[in-house]
């Protein structure tokens, strides 16, 4: 779609002055905040124009204008100028609440900084794990109850119950895990599935439900807890009009943020993507509310990429602002998980 310079311009304007102040814009403000020399008649014949293109609205009540999901994505690829912001005093603020702590808290401090930074909510999608498992251990807890439990390398420790067939004795437990911590430590459970093909003829019967068992219930045991989503300052978009104006809309949101399944599906996807990457509601489908913008990017630890984080808010959010704070923390947060 190609505009020429002045509706570049007027488009440009009328963004920002609606990203501003949240009121429909109309060509008389246009023709002043724009610095163009034209008649309100000419602007008004290219807003026409926009509108035909499906970049701005007329909304019923008012004789102004509003971006419309495509004029904002316009914006945002080809009209937006990011403004500089000063790294050194956003660094001095994020770097205490980025170091010195475990991966779930550093994790949660970043979606916290996001969220104070923004004025919206942060989100971090949490790093994906291999399913490597340091040491596993049995604890019987009644008959044919027994809970496993897992302590992955980096000291997280994830819990699964078993149903067994059989009444395992204490002694028999210990040797199981014994068998498995020393066998496998360090390794995947997915690897150590396809090895125990191999290997479980040599051992009994009994004991080969059970390590099947250990297998199965260690692999789930830690998906489940990989790939969640942190969510901070959700309610900091109670007060965004343009998200909470009516009940529908507020209940698609907070559907959302509580099941968190969209979400994970666009943080997936962004996590595919290099750099920073916006996801416009009425644009993406990947966003459920029309009125609902998300600014992601990927980060890393060890130079590979484990996650994504960002920030919700409405689609009359500064752009220019939000987008160097979402570059800035991903950066500082692939450094804080690589030391």
């Amino acid at each position: 779609m190609q505009l020429d310079t002045r509706a570049q311009t007027l488009l440009k304007a009328l963004v920002e002055r609606y990203i501003a102040d949240g009121q429909p814009v109309g060509s008389r403000a246009l023709s002043k905040i724009s610095g163009l020399e034209l008649s309100p008649a000419t602007i008004r014949n290219i807003m026409a124009d926009l509108e035909e293109m499906g970049l701005v609205a007329s909304p019923h009540t008012s004789a102004g204008r509003v971006p419309t999901p495509r004029g904002y994505r316009l914006f945002v690829d080809t009209l937006l100028t990011v403004q500089p912001i000063d790294e050194t005093t956003v660094e001095s603020k994020l770097q205490p609440r980025l170091q010195k702590h475990s991966p779930q808290k550093i994790i949660a401090n970043a979606a916290q900084t996001l969220s104070s930074l923004s004025q919206f909510a942060g989100v971090v999608m949490t790093p994906r794990h291999e399913s490597v498992f340091q040491q596993i251990e049995f604890l019987r807890l009644s008959e044919r109850r027994i809970l496993l439990v897992i302590v992955s390398p980096n000291g997280e420790v994830h819990n699964r119950l078993l149903l067994t067939e059989v009444d395992y004795t204490p002694s028999q437990l210990t040797q199981a895990a014994n068998y498995i911590n020393q066998q496998y430590k360090g390794f995947t459970f997915e690897d150590v599935r396809a090895r125990l093909q191999n290997e479980l003829q040599q051992l009994r019967d009994d004991m080969t439900r059970l390590l099947q068992a250990a297998v199965e219930a260690g692999s789930d045991a830690m998906a489940e807890n990989a790939d969640e989503v942190v969510i901070s300052g959700e309610r900091n978009l109670l007060s965004v009009s343009d998200l909470s104006s009516n009940m529908t809309s507020l209940r698609r949101l907070f559907d959302m943020l509580e099941q968190k399944t969209s979400l994970m599906q666009l943080l997936d996807v962004s996590s595919k993507a290099t750099g920073v990457q916006i996801f416009i509601g009425g644009e993406s489908q990947l966003v459920p509310l029309d009125d609902m913008s998300v600014v992601t990017a990927p980060y890393e630890a060890n130079g590979r990429i484990v996650g994504t984080l960002g920030v919700i808010g409405p689609t009359r959010m500064a752009y220019e602002r939000v987008i160097p704070i979402v570059d800035i923390t991903a950066k500082l947060l692939s450094n804080a998980l690589s030391q």
